[in-house]
Parts: C-alpha cells; sequence; structure tokens
C-alpha cells in the first residue's frame, strides 16, 4: 500500500477546480490549474497541448456544444518524485438535460501534478474510458457509487 502524499489536500483540491471549471463551463477555470506546458488527453483522445490553448479549446468546445457534467472520487493521490504525484480518480458524466450519471460514459482520469514554485500545477490529466467489458458488476458499483454522491449533494 502506498502512503497518502503530503501534499494530498492540494493536489485533492487541484482536481476539484477543474471538476468545477469543467461543470461551470469556463475553459479559462477549466485551464487554470495546468502547467504552461500542460497536457490534456480527453475521453474521445483528443490531446490539448498548453494551458493557453486548453483555454481556448475548452471556450469554444463549451461555446458551441452542450457538454455533460462530471461527478467524480478520488481513489487515491500517491507520490511518485519530489514534486510529482498522480491522482487517481473515477467519474461519471451527466448527459445535458439529464439528472443521473450515463454508465456507458463512466471515466478513468488520471492527473500528474508537478510542483512549480510552491504551487501545485496539473502537467497532465487524461481521460480514459472505464467501459469494463468483463467486469460488468464493477460498472455497476461504480454507477451507483456515483449516484449516492449525487444523492448527498446538496
Amino acid at each position: 500500500m502506498t502512503s497518502a502524499h503530503p501534499h494530498d489536500t492540494s493536489i485533492r483540491a487541484l482536481y476539484a477546480a477543474f471538476l468545477d471549471g469543467w461543470n461551470r463551463r469556463s475553459g479559462a477555470a477549466v485551464a487554470s490549474g495546468f502547467a504552461d506546458d500542460g497536457d490534456m488527453i480527453g475521453y474521445d483522445g483528443t490531446h490539448h497541448h498548453g494551458r493557453l490553448a486548453i483555454a481556448a479549446d475548452f471556450r469554444q468546445i463549451f461555446g458551441g456544444h452542450q457538454t455533460a457534467t462530471y461527478v467524480a472520487v478520488i481513489r487515491s493521490v500517491r507520490p511518485v518524485a519530489q514534486g510529482v504525484a498522480v491522482l487517481l480518480a473515477h467519474a461519471g458524466m451527466i448527459p445535458p438535460g439529464a439528472a443521473d450519471v450515463d454508465p456507458r460514459f463512466h471515466t478513468v482520469h488520471t492527473l500528474v501534478a508537478v510542483e512549480e514554485g510552491g504551487r501545485w500545477r496539473i502537467s497532465l490529466l487524461q481521460a480514459t474510458p472505464a467501459a469494463w467489458h468483463q467486469h460488468p458488476e464493477a460498472r455497476e458499483a461504480l454507477t451507483q457509487e456515483l449516484r449516492g454522491l449525487l444523492a448527498a449533494a446538496p
């Protein structure tokens, strides 16, 4: 078992700010936690490189498309090396106009955080589909866990 990262709270907050920016449909807010040369690989494999490009790309995406809302549970934050950590989360997407997560769009978020000048920044955030074709019980368990988070939300 890996010990928790000493900056666990800061790294969790970095991910929470990303989700908040996404759910508010703000390209600037999505990008604000990224390092200048940070990368984001979306659910469909699209690669966005650099904080400014991420902001511009998502400003355009949010302006032209209804996007799903994320609800997520962080599974771990662990150190990789001095000034580097990995956060692993499972996220569900609530499609536009819906009130529930759609299990077809469950996602694994992998976030690599780096410490730059005393602040944690996102170096890489990758969204990977969590289809779990061989383990439908795991997909169903995640669906129920995410629904529980939705029910507990104010």
